[in-house]
This record gives C-alpha cells, sequence and structure tokens, in this order.
C-alpha cells in the first residue's frame, strides 16, 4: 500500500489476535431460521433435507479449509473446531469468523437446490452469524462438544413429543407446551410409546446425536495404544513442527475424504480411534475411500 497522509487511519484497527496454545471453535448460527423454515415449510420436528444441507455446506467449507480438524452440527447450527496449533490468519478472530461465516453461506445458497429442487430461493436469503471462542485445555474442548451434543439429544426429545402431540394427537402449539412443562425424559419417551407407539430409540441418529464431520485415516483397534506423542492441557508434549512437515500433513489432508457421521463423541471412544483429532497430525489414508 502506497504511503500516503490518509494512512493514519490504520492506527484505529483493533489487534484482535486470539491467544496462542487454545483451541479455537467457530460457532455459527442461523439468523431468523425459525421464520425460515416456515417460509420453507421445513418437515417438524425434523427435516432431513435441511440438515442434509447444512452437512454439505460443513464439508465444503472443511475442503475449503483444511485447518479445521473436526466440525459438529445441530438443527442450524455448526461449530468448526481449530487446532491449538492453529496460525491461519495469524489467528486473528474476525478473519477466522467472518471466513468460516460467509464460505458457509455461500455455500449453503449454492447448494439449496440440490436438496430443495423446485423451491426458488428469495429475499430475505439465508444467512448465518458466528463467534469465536476459546478452549484451554483437550478436556475443555471435550466438554464443550459434549454439551452441544447433550443439547441436541435435550431439544430433539422434546421437539419430537412436541410435535406428536400436535401431529397426532391433536393438539394445538400450547395445549402440547403445557402437556409438556415440568416433563422428565422418562416421561416424554413414555408419551412417545403409550400414546403413538413411538420408540424413541429407533429415531435416526442423525436428529438424536447430530452430525460429526471429519477427514476419514485408518481407525486405531479399539484398546490400541496411540503411536502419537501424548499432549496434556498444558500443550506440553506437543512436538515441534518444521515448515517442510507443516506442509507435508496440509497436503496429505487435503487428500483425505471428509466424511459425515452421526456418534457419539461423549464417550472416549470416538477419540481414543481418532488420534489425529486432537494431534493435528494426519493419519494413514485407507487404501479404498
Amino acid at each position: 500500500m502506497a504511503n500516503s497522509k490518509y494512512e493514519y487511519v490504520k492506527s484505529f484497527e483493533q489487534n484482535d489476535l486470539l491467544l496462542p496454545n487454545t483451541w479455537i471453535v467457530v460457532r455459527i448460527d442461523g439468523r431468523g431460521f425459525h421464520k425460515f423454515s416456515d417460509k420453507y415449510c421445513f418437515e417438524k420436528p425434523n427435516d432431513r433435507r435441511a440438515l442434509d444441507l447444512m452437512n454439505a455446506a460443513a464439508k465444503a467449507v472443511m475442503n475449503d479449509l483444511p485447518d479445521i480438524v473436526v466440525a459438529y452440527g445441530i438443527s442450524d447450527e455448526y461449530s468448526f473446531v481449530l487446532h491449538r496449533t492453529c496460525s491461519l490468519f495469524e489467528r486473528r478472530s474476525s478473519k477466522l469468523v467472518t471466513t468460516i461465516v460467509s464460505t458457509f453461506s455461500a455455500y449453503y445458497v449454492f447448494l439449496w437446490s440440490s436438496f430443495f429442487p423446485g423451491v426458488l430461493l428469495n429475499s430475505p436469503l439465508p444467512s448465518f452469524d458466528g463467534r469465536a471462542v476459546l478452549y484451554p485445555s483437550v478436556q475443555n474442548l471435550r466438554d464443550y462438544m459434549s454439551w452441544r451434543q447433550v443439547d441436541c439429544h435435550i431439544n430433539n426429545l422434546y421437539n419430537t413429543t412436541f410435535w406428536a402431540l400436535i401431529q397426532k394427537g391433536g393438539m394445538d402449539a400450547t395445549e402440547a407446551e403445557k402437556e409438556l412443562a415440568g416433563s422428565l425424559a422418562a416421561d416424554k419417551n413414555e408419551i412417545l410409546f403409550s400414546r403413538f407407539h413411538i420408540n424413541y430409540n429407533n429415531e435416526p441418529d442423525i436428529y438424536k446425536k447430530g452430525s460429526v464431520v471429519f477427514r476419514d485415516y485408518e481407525l486405531n483397534e479399539p484398546g490400541a495404544v496411540s503411536q502419537v506423542v501424548e499432549v496434556n492441557d498444558a500443550g506440553v508434549g506437543q512436538p515441534e513442527v518444521s515448515r517442510t512437515q507443516a506442509e507435508k500433513d496440509r497436503k496429505k489432508r487435503s487428500k483425505a475424504r471428509i466424511t459425515i457421521e452421526h456418534v457419539d463423541v461423549i464417550r472416549d471412544e470416538f477419540w481414543d480411534r481418532r488420534p489425529w483429532l486432537l494431534t493435528n497430525r494426519p493419519g494413514k489414508i485407507p487404501n479404498e475411500l
């Protein structure tokens, strides 16, 4: 940029570098999606087309940004996790958030017709907001992911019961809300089963557990000892990676298949069998992808 007498205005820009050695979670949420879902007649309590569209957009974001190690989505919300060693955009919060939000929004609109054929988008168009939150330890990060998955289960059980009371039980929204006020999970399961012959356990996992998006490498066998260096909560043990090795890892990530699964992220097994999610070192790509 050429020097000029106006260049002083740059001094008004604030430093928004995120703390080093912390996990970055960029969480995006749909803006006004309650009205948006009504406008386009999303099925209740869950519209598989809408969820698949969210997952496709998230997968596209991960494909564009190899620094994202894992993402988790429910309803109109997605969380994108960047490793504690991530240096993308020098860890500038505004750049990270706006890049992920704008890329996700663009793919959501671009892919809309693939999941809602014949349904034209018009104003107001779908849009998303976002924020960056830092987590200092692996346990904090896992607790965050567990929190979102528990919320998924709680909300889905409520919504499944609420809409069953309306669609099959003939209640209006006010009556259904009153019926469920103060109810426990066991009460909702009983309502579903005794009144509507719905076994909640048989509901699709995508509704009960949400969607996890990650790069697919060969899984560790259950109980196997990982060959990677263990990293404690303070980051001690994280091996130094040269610039050359970092570039090799980046290229390897770009070749890995990005997969979407609906699995339990609360238990240890998910993380133990996929050590690359926490070490940020690519695993072995399966022979057949």
